[in-house]
């Protein structure tokens, strides 16, 4: 017991990229400009979204939410990492790290739900499109919106307690440069065989559930482009999903590979070169996916700012 509350006061110390040596300070210039992009683009959709009311619609409501999370999602993580490759090793107290866990894993749980809401919204649009408007109405997309970060919200504590109620008496410093599950977890000591099992469940029920949604979604969706019998109008059915098929598969691809492996499989550094991947680079092609790859949202964002934002300057 006093190891375990040795730790608690202790707290932890974020070991980072303190391997990589000099090499850190090209790190910090890289993934420093990589934050700027991602920050102002996401800052960027989500203001040019509220002021153009052309934008005022379902898709885009969902987008501008994606970019919020995604914006809350990286203040929690970058900064501190960025920090940590110009001083070295960060500490970081044990509530403050349980509740570094709480917002990562909250937002990351969000973004998942939304894009399964994006999804819905885009099977209503493509299957159902007469009824569009009536269906998807400003109450349902704010209950959708709402129960995306009410459910990101409780998985993310329920990630947080299944961790943060083991002891921790082994070594205080963490192979990663954020309080991620994988590698706060491996600092516990005791049998941590049901705490794995417990976040196994958790992420199983966030990724299955979502995903589950889109898949069907999609399978609606693909239905009905087929039955379509001008080819034209299969590109542009397909075109309004492209965007969102691009991210569901980078998101999911990640996520699923770091946390429904068994920890035997687990490799701290090489996760922590993977958790790059989903928390500086994944957050940065999410707003250059929608509006660079999707025609229809590049020429309304082009619209928006010229007509929008210089029109009100």
């Amino acid at each position: 017991m006093e190891q375990t509350n040795a730790t608690f006061w202790r707290g932890f110390v974020f070991l980072g990229f303190s391997s990589f040596g000099e090499l850190q300070f090209l790190l910090f210039a890289l993934f420093l400009s990589l934050y700027l992009v991602t920050l102002t683009s996401n800052v960027f959709i989500i203001v040019v979204i509220r002021l153009d009311s052309h934008l005022h619609t379902p898709m885009y409501l969902f987008l501008s939410f994606l970019a919020f999370s995604e914006t809350c999602y990286t203040l929690g993580i970058i900064p501190r990492m960025l920090s940590g490759l110009v001083r070295g090793g960060q500490d970081i107290s044990f509530v403050g790290c349980a509740v570094q866990m709480f917002f990562s894993a909250s937002w990351a749980c969000t973004n998942c739900f939304l894009l399964a809401v994006m999804g819905f919204d885009r099977y209503v649009a493509i299957c159902a499109p007469l009824h569009y408007a009536s269906r998807m109405n400003l109450t349902l997309c704010a209950q959708l919106v709402g129960t995306s970060f009410l459910s990101g919200s409780l998985f993310g504590l329920g990630m947080t307690l299944v961790i943060f109620h083991l002891p921790f008496c082994s070594s205080h410093e963490i192979q990663h440069f954020f309080c991620d599950t994988p590698p706060v977890l491996s600092l516990a000591c005791g049998d941590t065989g049901l705490s794995e099992l417990g976040i196994l469940i958790l992420s199983l029920l966030v990724l299955m559930a979502s995903f589950s949604l889109i898949t069907v979604s999609y399978s609606y969706i693909l239905a009905a482009i087929l039955r379509l019998s001008s080819t034209k109008g299969r590109k542009k059915a397909f075109s309004t999903c492209a965007s969102h098929l691009t991210v569901v598969i980078v998101h999911y691809g990640c996520a699923s590979f770091m946390y429904l492996r068994p920890k035997a499989s687990y490799s701290l550094q090489r996760d922590q070169l993977i958790a790059v991947t989903y928390t500086v680079v994944t957050p940065l092609l999410n707003p250059i996916i929608y509006s660079l790859r999707n025609r229809a949202m590049q020429t309304d964002l082009r619209n928006a700012f010229q007509g929008g934002l210089l029109g009100k300057g």
